[in-house]
């Protein structure tokens, strides 16, 4: 099995937390001296840096959360003058306003690096010819690709300007092994294929690479059977540094973290108590090499938990398990708390795959409703209505016994709901 970088990936747990408290300690005398949230944050509370002996000393300091880094915005949590950041790049600002971080020609070294274990643990070779299909703006999604891509040295092809027509068809023509993206980009892309006669015999494809939005594993094997590939997760964020932070292997049982870059905590997301291994919570993220934009236990709002305990692979890292919901997507309807997660895997188990969806809340009479929109084959509509009756009917009562509420179910034909990269699947007007 194919590992990038064994001396890091690999090394034994004494050696790696010894590596940890270092870096953590550098970062922390470096956000003491040099960033001032963090330096009147420790004076307040009555830490120093200097006398940190382990990791659980982190816990002494208060989270940062967006609110902070929105607080500090454009350069206040930067922790090198502008003349040393050779990028600046940003957050997609789906869940807010935009943040603004900045990279030096370290974060870029340290950052390419992390992105080519992504993709080594992903097969990816020099011979490969990988499509990316992230946008090269703003967002970290396509550079920070690009770069790992190029390390390893396979062919690229920055196809994200193009239009998803123009994607298949290069896909085809340029004869693509690999393809990264966001899952239901590449859903998309299947029905594209489908639409336009190209079936994946005629493809080169073997690889994906996904991320950037939670999804299943339901998910990911309707993507593996339509594309004929194997598909592999990986996880990051643009505040900690964009794709890299963890990774799938082939074995496909947990995100291996670089913990030689970030040391990973899972909190509980309504009381901030620390959580053992193996209890779901939210992820907590502190950089421990980062020098424009370091940050020190960051809230992501993922929801995950961390599995310690070898991997055949031979990782040491500790892994993660996949994001199946952020703690800001809860629903709460009528006083109960929900996650599409739980809306999606009853759908699927319903209806056999996994369906383009969207849950659109309002208010009836004083009372929160839920409308669940789901595409269906258009040949439903003419032919098979007693088969939509009994999809409803369905639907409708797993959604009561497993979530205690009656939804509504209203059943569109294809295309209807709006698809791209990290799409809402919670549109709520009752604020409106």
């Amino acid at each position: 099995m194919l590992v990038w970088n064994e001396e890091f990936e690999k090394m034994n747990r004494n050696e790696l937390e010894q590596v940890q408290l270092e870096r953590l300690q550098e970062t922390l005398t470096r956000v003491y001296r040099r960033v001032a949230y963090y330096h009147n944050l420790f004076n307040e509370i009555g830490f120093d840096p200097l006398e940190i002996s382990k990791k659980s000393d982190l816990q002494k300091i208060p989270f940062t959360t967006k609110d902070t880094l929105r607080d500090a915005y454009p350069y206040d949590m930067f922790a090198v003058p502008l003349r040393e950041v050779v990028r600046m790049q940003s957050t997609a600002g789906t869940t807010g306003e935009a943040l603004i971080v900045g990279y030096t020609k370290n974060d870029i070294d340290h950052w390419t690096e992390l992105t080519a274990r992504v993709l080594t643990a992903g097969e990816v070779v020099k011979d490969d010819i990988v499509q990316i299909t992230f946008p090269y703006g703003l967002s970290t999604g396509g550079l920070g690709f690009h770069y790992g891509a190029e390390m390893i040295g396979a062919s690229v092809i920055p196809s994200s300007e193009a239009d998803i027509g123009k994607q298949a068809t290069i896909m085809r023509d340029y004869r693509t092994t690999v393809i990264i993206s966001a899952p239901t980009f590449a859903a998309q892309l299947a029905e594209t294929l489908d639409e336009k006669g190209i079936t994946p015999a005629e493809l080169s494809l073997s690889k994906g690479l996904f991320g950037a939005e939670p999804w299943s594993d339901a998910f990911r094997k309707e993507i593996e059977q339509k594309l004929s590939i194997s598909a592999t997760d990986n996880y990051g964020l643009t505040e900690i540094i964009g794709p890299g932070v963890s990774y799938e292997c082939n074995e496909k049982n947990g995100l291996h973290v670089s913990e030689d870059h970030f040391i990973p905590e899972i909190i509980d997301p309504d009381t901030g108590k620390t959580l053992p291994s193996g209890k779901k919570g939210e992820l907590v993220i502190s950089t421990i090499t980062k020098e424009a934009f370091p940050l020190i236990r960051y809230r992501t709002g993922d929801i995950t938990y961390l599995i310690e305990g070898d991997c055949p692979c031979g990782r040491t890292f500790v892994r993660m398990a996949r994001v199946s919901e952020r703690y800001d997507d809860m629903i709460i309807l009528n006083g109960q708390n929900m996650f599409p997660s739980q809306f999606e895997q009853i759908l699927t188990e319903v209806i056999g795959l996994t369906p383009t969806y969207q849950l659109v809340i309002d208010k009836a009479d004083n009372l929160d409703e839920l409308i669940i929109q789901v595409e269906v084959s258009s040949d439903f509509f003419s032919d098979e209505i007693k088969k939509l009756n009994q999809l409803e009917f369905h639907i409708i009562r797993d959604v009561k016994e497993r979530l205690d509420f009656v939804p509504k179910v209203k059943f569109v034909e294809p295309g209807t709901i709006e698809r791209k990269m990290k799409k809402k699947k919670v549109i709520d007007r009752r604020n409106k």
